[in-house]
């Protein structure tokens, strides 16, 4: 495989690393979300199987839950390992590319949209 130089502990030890980077009065904010790691997103039938995905937030984000929320799964946060190692050249860039990517799913679990995160600077 071309990625040799960042096996997938290392690659879950970067997701880690940029979880912790979110400051702690954001972080403590979280509620119900747990953040996995795949290979690559699989498209669904309604998805352009063409489309890379790097990240994925599927949930309900804070700003829209209400008295029914209670009891609800987790929210998930997915990071997908492949498509980051193959656009990276460097175990750098990966680290980089990791916690954009990771603060973006975060940021979603929040309520921010794509558009204010481009803003950002974090699209």
């Amino acid at each position: 495989m071309a990625h040799d130089w960042m096996n997938e502990d290392e690659f879950e030890e970067a997701v880690d690393a940029a979880l912790d980077r979110i400051p702690r009065r954001l972080a403590r904010h979280m509620d119900n979300v747990v953040v996995f790691i795949e290979d690559r997103h699989l498209p669904g039938p309604h998805e352009d199987p063409r489309t890379v995905l790097l990240g994925l937030y599927e949930g309900i984000p804070l700003t829209e839950r209400d008295q029914w929320y209670a009891g609800s799964l987790p929210d998930r946060i997915t990071i997908f390992r492949e498509p980051i190692l193959e656009m990276c050249s460097s175990r750098e860039e990966v680290v980089q590319e990791v916690l954009v990517t990771v603060v973006h799913e975060v940021a979603h679990h929040f309520g921010i949209s794509d558009e204010r995160l481009h803003e950002l600077g974090w699209g």
